[in-house]
């Protein structure tokens, strides 16, 4: 492309063109998330609790200091300390990301109990691909409408910690999505092949 104007424009609207295609997919991908539970203005007041906090911070300091704040969602009333696991192994950089992690709160205990149970195992930790792989699969899980007492979240957290104790190590990704893939194909909900749980 000449170093012009004309080649300057078009490499900025070549910019624009890709910026916009990511921003599509990503509105796609929200697309497939679950609402928050959460009722938002509970978050607002959680994370302005939060700013009193110099960040980045630890799980275990927002436990020690917010652990019991209470959070109310359509599952119920739970504490911070119930959502968050008591641990310097995962850092939060800003308020927004604690927000972010408690706005589930089915999906945030289930992610706690695999953490906490992580720091029994020497050599065992969960790193942040694989974290994020494992919500993924619990934000899938949550989707199912028919799941109304999130069995299969629950199902997929006891099996990656059985996982755990059997092998000393954490179960990938996909071995986790096709666990989860199979508890609903067998309660009778259907994963199609291209969906995230479509292994």
């Amino acid at each position: 492309m000449a170093d012009n104007k004309s080649g300057r424009d078009e490499q900025a609207d070549n910019a624009d063109r890709r910026q916009r295609e990511r921003d599509i997919l990503t509105a796609l991908e929200r697309n497939d998330e679950t609402e928050p539970p959460v009722d938002e203005r509970a978050l607002g007041e959680l994370e302005t609790e939060l700013d009193t906090l110099s960040f980045p911070v630890t799980a275990r300091e927002v436990v020690e200091t917010l652990g019991d704040r209470t959070v109310e969602s359509d599952a119920g009333v739970h504490t911070v300390a119930d959502l968050l696991p008591d641990t310097d192994q995962e850092t939060f950089d800003e308020p927004a990301t604690v927000r972010t992690r408690v706005q589930r709160p089915t999906i945030a205990a289930a992610m706690k109990r695999i953490v906490e149970h992580c720091q029994s195992i020497q050599q065992t930790s969960l790193g942040t691909s694989q974290r994020e792989a494992y919500e993924k699969t619990f934000r899938a899980l949550k989707a199912i409408d028919a799941d109304d007492d999130d069995e299969g979240i629950q199902y997929v957290a006891d099996w990656i910690v059985e996982r755990i104790d059997e092998t000393g190590t954490l179960p990938g990704s996909r071995a986790v999505r096709r666990e989860a893939a199979t508890f609903c194909r067998s309660n009778g909900y259907s994963v199609r092949n291209d969906e995230w749980l479509g292994v």
